[in-house]
């Protein structure tokens, strides 16, 4: 083994809280190094969230260009060039990465390519990727920060892995339209995917091992998706498991499915396609990587075992994102990083409680914060419900978007807002605004109250907040004084 570099700082992971980490302990002199196995910036700006996003917008314009004789516009033949649209996600990529290598930059942070396996406590051994022929460095350091990520899950189905099926990471990545996709998973990446590709002129069958689509949301937004999808031409097979594959993604594929889980005469049937896309869920990328030899422990899940300040089972060695265990989402790594951060100079932050928000980028969008109607239920919580349809804003209907509603539940002995769902266009950015009240704990007649621009979709929840049905210690002359009409 070489001769261990020393540093102050070693990251091993460069994904959202180990580049956070990272840019922020050097630029407080700290001598960093971060070490990643392929991607600037990690997964999120290269092939997940960002180039996601971007393809998606693409499919809505798609889309609106259908619909284009209802906004008043004449046009001639139009055409989907997916070469083009790979090209202007491409170019969005190229442009963020260039953004993440000024920031190494100017922090002062090592980037360095490679396999970084633990040898001993809190010292890596990095197999590089290039630039070294192949050679190796050994790097140690005073404190160790693990951002290990996920990897899409592959199950063990007979026939699956020989298929080469996709994930998302190549279905970013086409330059050619699926004539017929078949997508395994109903989770956020199988609908965003099956949309998107959908609207971009592919023939999508949507497979669901479970009753419902999105399984954690309440049976009313499921249902309200999978109305959206078959309006939109999108085939969705619920409670249906997929026993054996034939065949190779992107020429043929043939799927034996069965239908009825646990029913006493299921059903079985064959469905043939041409590609194949698998989004069933991710795995944490923490085998292999010696985590046993720097005293880092692991769960039966396999994520890395964190208090809830993220410190492992290793002294001065702290682990953050997905594959510690946090909300698969970036905004919590990004949070992660800060509670550390902050936690490093004195401070006493914790994840214990965190508010996180998540937002599904199907068109129209999926927002929730805080407690739906199924977790209240199964938590034993009191609550009020209140729901509207998406066009008690008056905004919807100048855009010709009022498919959805939103719904809120509120506490059933105080006015505290318990959490807040939204399906309907902007509902990501509608969001935003409850989840800012239930962070400050102000009550739910703050927004019912408040005075919103006239039209936008804020102004909704208005509506939303004044239908909350009142407490049984508040008189009608209470409630009826909050509220107010409908324009």
């Amino acid at each position: 083994m070489n001769a261990a570099e020393k540093y102050d700082v070693l990251v091993l992971g460069g994904g959202t809280a180990g580049k956070v980490i990272a840019w922020t302990m050097a630029k407080e002199g700290k001598r960093t190094a971060v070490v990643d196995r392929k991607y600037v910036g990690g997964s999120c700006p290269n092939v997940a969230c960002l180039p996601s996003k971007n393809v998606i917008h693409s499919a809505k314009v798609a889309s609106l260009v259908g619909r284009h004789r209802e906004f008043g516009v004449e046009t001639g033949p139009v055409a989907i060039d997916m070469t083009e649209v790979y090209e202007r996600k491409r170019k969005m990529v190229e442009d963020i990465v260039q953004f993440h290598l000024d920031k190494y930059q100017q922090s002062g942070g090592e980037l360095i390519f490679g396999e970084g396996t633990f040898v001993a406590p809190r010292t890596v051994r990095v197999s590089l990727r290039e630039g070294r022929d192949g050679g190796e460095r050994t790097l140690t350091a005073d404190r160790v920060f693990v951002n290990l990520g996920t990897r899409a899950a592959v199950p063990d189905t007979p026939g699956l892995r020989e298929a080469k099926p996709m994930t998302h990471i190549e279905a970013l990545d086409l330059r050619r339209r699926p004539e017929h996709l078949i997508v395994l998973g109903g989770g956020y990446v199988g609908l965003e995917l099956s949309q998107a590709l959908r609207r971009l002129g592919s023939r999508v069958t949507l497979i669901e091992r479970s009753a419902q689509l999105v399984t954690n949301e309440d049976a009313d937004v499921s249902q309200a998706i999978l109305q959206l999808f078959r309006d939109e031409g999108i085939d969705v097979l619920l409670d249906t498991q997929v026993l054996s594959v034939k065949g190779l993604s992107g020429e043929h594929v043939s799927l034996e499915l069965k239908s009825g889980n646990g029913a006493r005469n299921p059903n079985t049937n064959i469905l043939e396609g041409t590609d194949l896309l698998v989004a069933v869920g991710r795995t944490p990328n923490t085998t292999g990587v010696g985590l046993e030899m720097a005293g880092i422990e692991v769960t039966e899940k396999g994520h890395i075992r964190v208090n809830d300040r993220l410190e492992t089972t290793a002294p001065n060695v702290g682990a953050m994102g997905e594959s510690a265990g946090s909300p698969y989402f970036t905004h919590v790594s990004e949070d992660d990083a800060n509670i550390i951060l902050e936690n490093l100079h004195g401070g006493h932050r914790s994840t214990a409680g965190r508010l996180v928000p998540y937002c599904v980028f199907i068109d129209p969008e999926l927002a929730r914060v805080g407690l739906n109607e199924s977790q209240a239920q199964q938590k034993g919580v009191a609550y009020r419900i209140a729901s509207v349809p998406f066009d008690a804003a008056w905004r919807a209907w100048t855009i010709s978007e009022r498919r959805g509603f939103m719904k809120t539940l509120i506490d059933a002995h105080s006015d505290r807002i318990l959490g807040f769902t939204a399906f309907g266009p902007e509902a990501g950015e509608l969001m935003g605004t409850v989840q800012v009240a239930m962070l400050a704990g102000v009550p739910y007649t703050t927004l019912r109250d408040a005075v919103f621009a006239h039209p936008t979709m804020t102004e909704g929840l208005k509506a939303l907040f004044s239908s909350v049905p009142q407490r049984p210690e508040k008189n009608a002359e209470q409630v009826q004084h909050a509220r107010t009409s409908a324009d």
